[in-house]
């Protein structure tokens, strides 16, 4: 599986590809390298995003998991860039309770591509599973604050 990394402000970030689509991003640096024209754009978007000139990216995705989960991470791209929703409201949509998207949310295989750090709870932020955990939450949310 082709896999490509790239430096962040919080942490090596590494994408996967396979056949065609982005399928996971991971915290640190992959073993092997390989420069696919897909994971040359997601490198090239993830750096327009963390610069604060993308506002969405657009790139095949295909995340592993249930039916149930594909729903909740539907509904997580849907929130705008700049905004956050809480689970429960994503649950109205995607159905479920809060703590299942929670859960769900935290199971996204495309973090960041997949916002699920939009995603908070009723009385605070919630969680973060990623990188270095609420600290990496707060530096994309306060990103994304910026006007584009």
């Amino acid at each position: 599986m082709p896999q490509l990394s790239i430096h962040a402000p919080f942490g090596a970030l590494t994408f996967s590809e396979d056949d065609g689509a982005i399928v996971a991003v991971d915290w640190g640096w992959g073993r092997d390298q390989e420069e696919t024209a897909l994971l040359v754009q997601a490198r090239e978007q993830m750096h327009e995003y963390l610069d604060g000139e993308r506002l969405a990216f657009d790139l095949p995705t295909r995340p592993a998991g249930s039916a149930y989960q594909q729903r909740v991470w539907a509904t997580l791209l849907l929130i705008p860039r700049g905004q956050t929703w809480t689970y429960a409201a994503i649950a109205n949509k995607a159905g479920g309770s809060p703590r299942s998207v929670a859960q769900a949310s935290r199971g996204n295989p495309i973090p960041i591509v997949i916002p699920c750090h939009r995603a908070v709870a009723a009385r605070g932020l919630g969680g973060y599973a990623e990188g270095q955990g609420l600290d990496t939450k707060r530096y994309l949310l306060q990103l994304e604050a910026r006007p584009a």
